[in-house]
């Protein structure tokens, strides 16, 4: 599976906006910040025919430690939960 990184989408966004690198970079970064902070604040965040990324809190429950097979508390933690939207299912 082919990995996309964030200097290669800030290319491919300035390509196909014929904007420049360096706003196609500040956008993004822009965009990723706000979407953060609304996770961060408990929101959902909803973007049309892509998805929605949900804040969650994660109980604590006994697992195995994968080195000595012993049983371990794993400490309750939040975490984030993404459900594609049907268009993108769809499309996979």
């Amino acid at each position: 599976m082919e990995k996309l990184n964030k200097n290669e989408l800030v290319d491919i966004i300035s390509e196909k906006t014929f904007v420049s690198k360096r706003d196609a970079r500040a956008v993004i970064e822009a965009t990723f910040d706000e979407i953060e902070q609304a996770l961060l604040s408990g929101k959902e965040v909803n973007i049309t025919n892509f998805g929605t990324l949900v804040p969650i809190q994660r109980k604590s429950r006994i697992g195995t430690d994968p080195k000595t097979h012993q049983k371990i508390v794993l400490k309750e933690k939040n975490s984030i939960a993404f459900r594609p939207s049907k268009t993108l299912k769809a499309k996979l």
